[in-house]
């Protein structure tokens, strides 16, 4: 059944006949979409449409009445290329508007990472109890049913709340290249286990380390040093999946910087000499929070082994304590502001002193408001204070890299899993266990292949992060890093063709009646029509104006197509450039084209499509 707080949030933010017109019922299924021509509709969830999208948006729920299983999926942009990629995000909280600002992160860090995907984001509504791991799984398993008919434009991997076994459950139920992440014996990743977004992290701050010395043009940073390692201080906001593996690998370095203070759910811990990292790691592996459990083993007493280390049962208070870095690694995108309005995990008049901050968290929102707030920040933090900020998509993409291998490398069709197995958990295990040395080998290679993509990305994004800010003084660091990503799309797009990004046209004969072809476009989420002759030829189109048209001059409905459509058409190959197709549409004056390979129409190019498919209309906004 639809889970109760998803049930009454669409029911406040939707009228009873939008219910009515877009709930469509597959099996047990139920589905709502919106797209981007929905300005009101998506306004209502919380979503407001902009050049970039959404370009789709789906609440949708299993409607068996043993278990609340439902959710949310975004896809925000397929300017990269096609599908979509991003997490599944697993919490009561969820909603359209949180989904899709996740999804627009996802858009402008595949692009900075430069991989051929557009950004998407999927999000489960937990319910609001402990669930056991036998209903965790059973949710994953029917959210992969409600996901699996949007396979040609979204690719799962795990989130806040899901991990890299809930990827295993998705590919046992649609395939396995129907989700990324995956165990190693499914050739996958496990970007979770392999802590693949915390290692970018890391990268980034090795990275930024040497670029101290060229930052110090800027008067904000003429004074700023860069430490040696075994002298540089981290914090780290939250100690999930993120934010341990980072204190993990950072640990292991020759020599190793301090970690003098991390945060979680029941608290934090401050030492300013650094603390005992592995002990802090074998009581996060034994209790899964940390902060509380390291005070009563070690701290309880006065005279313990630690009496200078800190302890306070309010997380956010980390970040009143000094470091050369911090690294955000909890799920709050709001965790620095310079009102208390918005309610951050801190204000900027009360932080601690950071030289740099190097974003493990999801922290990016296109919503207008809030992105002006983060720009009101960084003017004091960056401008004012000379902190460095490193924003999320540039330097958590580790995670994405890596997952992207699993598509990128293509299973070999012998090695997928036979049709009549999905589903049959059993079937698929015997499966994966006869063919366990090819997918064993199979895995190396992806993960081979991420481990270097990630190095040469992350490295690259933050000599030119630091490249655009010493070149314009005036720029911030959220404008510099949304420009790299800009840049990378700015690349693609220049090769990318028609055929990337074309929609199908509903195609009629000529002898259809004006009536039959007006339903048909109510119908038609392009609202163009072709017109062929009996040879198949293309030899007209009909949109609404043409029936608007001829309705003013009085005709009756029962008219054939030929007597009102446009008969003078411009057309598009599917080879054609898609910056060539603007072009030709701007000089036209036209707001689409059928697209026609020798002699047949094959689908349909249009404006629209080109600013919610691809990041033009931004690019020419930033010129």
């Amino acid at each position: 059944m639809i889970p109760k707080q998803m049930d009454d949030f669409l029911r406040a933010a939707l009228p009873e006949h939008t219910w009515r017109n877009r709930l469509q019922r597959h099996d047990d299924l139920a589905f709502m979409e919106f797209h981007a021509s929905d300005v009101e509709r998506l306004h209502r969830l919380g979503i407001e449409v902009d050049r970039l999208g959404p370009r789709l948006v789906v609440c949708m729920w299993d409607e068996r009445d043993d278990l609340e299983v439902g959710g949310y999926l975004v896809v925000d942009n397929l300017a990269m290329g096609r599908p979509s990629m991003g997490g599944i995000r697993m919490l009561p909280s969820i909603t359209p508007a949180v989904v899709h600002n996740l999804a627009r992160g996802m858009t402008l860090k595949n692009a900075a990472a430069d991989l051929p995907y557009g950004g998407g984001k999927a999000g489960i509504v937990a319910p609001q109890r402990r669930l056991n791991a036998a209903e965790h799984s059973e949710i994953v398993r029917r959210f992969a049913h409600l996901i699996g008919r949007y396979r040609s434009v979204y690719l799962p991997g795990p989130d806040v709340g899901t991990n890299d076994a809930d990827m295993k459950t998705i590919a046992i139920e649609n395939g396995l290249d129907s989700a990324l992440s995956k165990p190693v014996d499914m050739g996958g990743n496990r970007i979770d286990q392999l802590g693949a977004a915390a290692g970018g992290v890391v990268i980034a701050i090795n990275a930024l380390l040497g670029e101290v010395e060229r930052l110090r043009v800027l008067p904000q940073f003429v004074d700023l040093r860069a430490p040696s390692r075994s002298e540089l201080t981290v914090l780290i906001q939250g100690f999930g999946a993120v934010g341990s593996h980072v204190a993990r690998i950072l640990a292991e370095q020759d020599p190793a910087p301090r970690i003098v203070g991390l945060s979680d759910a029941q608290g934090y811990l401050y030492r300013q000499q650094g603390l005992p990292m592995q002990k802090v790691l074998a009581e996060r592996d034994a209790h899964g929070l940390v902060s509380f459990a390291y005070f009563m083993k070690y701290l309880q007493e006065e005279r313990g082994p630690f009496p200078d280390t800190k302890f306070a049962n309010a997380p956010n208070a980390l970040l009143r304590e000094d470091a050369f870095c911090l690294v955000p690694a909890a799920p709050i995108a709001n965790y620095l502001d310079v009102s208390a309005e918005s309610r951050p995990a801190m204000t900027v008049d009360k932080r601690g002193r950071w030289a740099m901050i190097v974003e493990g968290a999801n922290t990016y929102s296109p919503d207008p408001s809030r992105r002006a707030a983060r720009l009101r920040m960084e003017r004091t933090v960056y401008w004012q204070q000379g902190t460095l900020i490193a924003s999320d998509f540039l330097v958590n993409s580790g995670g994405v890299i890596f997952a992207a291998q699993e598509h990128l490398i293509e299973t070999p069709p012998h090695l997928r899993l036979p049709d009549d197995f999905l589903g049959d958990a059993g079937a698929v295990q015997g499966w994966l266990d006869d063919h366990e040395a090819e997918l064993a080998e199979l895995a190396q290679v992806r993960l081979q292949a991420g481990r270097k993509q990630r190095q040469e990305v992350i490295r690259r994004n933050m000599a030119e992060l630091v490249d655009l800010l010493i070149a314009d003084s005036d720029m911030l660091p959220l404008e510099a890093a949304e420009q790299i990503s800009i840049n990378r799309i700015a690349t693609s797009e220049r090769y990318r063709q028609v055929d990337e990004v074309m929609e199908p046209l509903q195609v009629i004969a000529s002898d259809t009646s004006m009536r039959t072809a007006a339903q048909l476009l109510i119908k038609d989420a392009n609202e163009v029509l072709g017109v062929e002759n009996k040879a198949g030829e293309l030899v007209g189109i009909v949109t609404d104006w043409d029936i608007a048209s001829a309705a003013a001059q009085g005709y009756t409905g029962q008219e054939t197509v030929a007597e009102i459509m446009t008969k003078k058409v411009f057309t598009a190959r599917p080879d054609d450039n898609i910056l060539d197709v603007l072009r030709r549409l701007e000089t036209y004056e036209i707001s689409a084209m059928p697209v026609v390979d020798t002699g047949a129409v094959v689908g349909l190019i249009s404006s629209a499509m080109l600013a919610h498919k691809t990041l033009l209309r931004l690019l020419q906004a930033q010129v």
